[in-house]
């Protein structure tokens, strides 16, 4: 291929062949807007950076606009001695006054320190997604996956410019991105404890369920504290538990109801050995549940305030509340960088995959699921609200439904068109408004 580009570029007009002449000088692409063989010697002539990203170490390669490697990889530490010593690198491989370009893989969080390093030294950089990389890898027959040849693959990426690059959002949408995405994570932490308390229970008191209509309740987690187990309850008096419950349920539970619980306790089939250590776990877990659970409001508070300094118009929206207004305003960032609203679903993952072969074309096409997890949950639970307190969207859920289409796959229709909106309301920077000629 690097061959055909010079065998190409040499059978370029005289004013083409004239510049290939000059020395160490590059045209720019200003220059060469409307004209492609210049644009493709400008290509020819600058050299690509590419940088495969690691938590401790990055690999750096070098290759000309041709394609060629110029010299091996070069790996340096992320610290600021491994940031010096790739402008070192730069310096002695780069020709003087040569143009180039720098491209790295946006993994996890580790090419912040350096993006930020290379930004202020005034670089122009290029981030991309690392499936974009790893595409171009399924080009090569061996496929080999090395840091060495991964940095190399990212400098091919953004030599042939047909790439889709990772911007940060300002300050302000990153610190709400930030703080949505450490809500979930809590989030996740406590419903996994949750898990753990059930788990716990159905072994030591089966019957418990039946005792509380909320298991995580004020009433049940100050109970489960105390005593967790049949034996303890059955060992403590009526009053003691009867006052334990009314002060945790504000006067709503009391005698009764601990009779209710004592009656309950002597008839389990729970588990008897190891009574003490199940009683030790339930309570160390309902103590996490209740400090998340505080962790999770005081975060809420924060995503108010930063909403508010946002001042959006995102909670107009059916559906979406400040949580998941915080995680949609985080996850897409400047709206402007989605031109059409397709590409905000594609960004979702809630775009339908396909699949045809020849004569073949698949019926059950699901979600790619390749774009932002947390947006796509967001936009998920937000539909499901939305297709039933918006007129809109629940009339587009029935008329769905109406057609045979599963919840599931309605919901996953809603959550598009959901999309759509929000494209449509970011964009224009209007409140939404109910307008039921968009049902279709």
């Amino acid at each position: 291929m690097p061959h055909l580009l010079w065998q190409f570029t040499n059978e370029l007009d005289v004013e083409v062949r004239s510049l290939l002449r000059l020395s160490k000088e590059v045209v720019s692409r200003k220059m060469c807007e409307g004209i492609t063989c210049k644009s493709i010697f400008v290509r020819c002539l600058m050299y690509y950076l590419g940088i495969d990203i690691g938590k401790n170490n990055h690999e750096a390669g070098l290759i000309k606009g041709d394609g060629i490697h110029v010299g091996r990889s070069f790996r340096f530490s992320n610290t600021e001695d491994g940031f010096q010593a790739l402008l070192s690198f730069l310096e002695n491989r780069l020709p003087e006054d040569e143009s180039f370009s720098i491209g790295m893989e946006a993994t996890g969080h580790y090419w912040l320190a350096l993006y930020s390093f290379l930004l202020g030294q005034g670089f122009i950089l290029h981030v991309i997604n690392p499936i974009q990389s790893d595409s171009l890898r399924n080009f090569h027959i061996r496929q080999q996956k090395t840091d060495a040849v991964d940095c190399f693959l990212v400098a091919e990426v953004i030599r042939f410019g047909n790439f889709a690059e990772t911007k940060l959002a300002n300050e302000d949408v990153l610190a709400l991105r930030n703080l949505a995405r450490f809500r979930e994570s809590l989030k996740d932490s406590c419903a996994n404890y949750k898990r753990q308390v059930i788990t716990l229970l159905d072994q030591v008191f089966p019957e418990y369920d039946q005792l509380f209509s909320n298991l995580f309740g004020e009433s049940s987690k100050a109970f489960l504290k105390t005593y967790g187990t049949p034996d303890q309850v059955i060992d403590v008096n009526t009053k003691s538990l009867a006052t334990l419950l009314r002060k945790a349920s504000r006067g709503h539970h009391s005698t009764e109801k601990a009779r209710e619980i004592k009656s309950l306790a002597a008839r389990s089939v729970g588990v008897s050995f190891c009574a003490e250590t199940f009683a030790f776990q339930i309570r160390i877990l309902i103590e996490e549940i209740e400090f998340t659970e505080n962790q999770i409001t005081e975060i809420d508070k924060r995503i108010k305030k930063q909403l508010a300094k946002l001042n959006s118009v995102i909670l107009t929206i059916p559906g979406v509340g400040p949580a998941t207004g915080a995680i949609i305003l985080g996850e897409i960032g400047d709206i402007e960088r989605f031109s059409n609203p397709k590409k905000l679903v594609a960004f979702a993952g809630m775009d339908p995959t396909a699949y045809q072969s020849g004569n073949y074309t698949g019926a059950n096409n699901r979600l790619s699921k390749k774009g932002s997890p947390y947006l796509r949950r967001a936009v998920w639970m937000s539909a499901v609200v939305a297709s039933r307190s918006d007129p809109v969207f629940k009339a587009f859920y029935d008329k769905k439904r109406s057609e045979g289409k599963s919840h599931g796959t309605t919901i996953g229709a809603v959550a598009r068109k959901l999309l759509y909106t929000i494209h449509a309301v970011l964009k224009s920077n209007t409140p939404y408004e109910v307008r039921l000629d968009t049902i279709e």
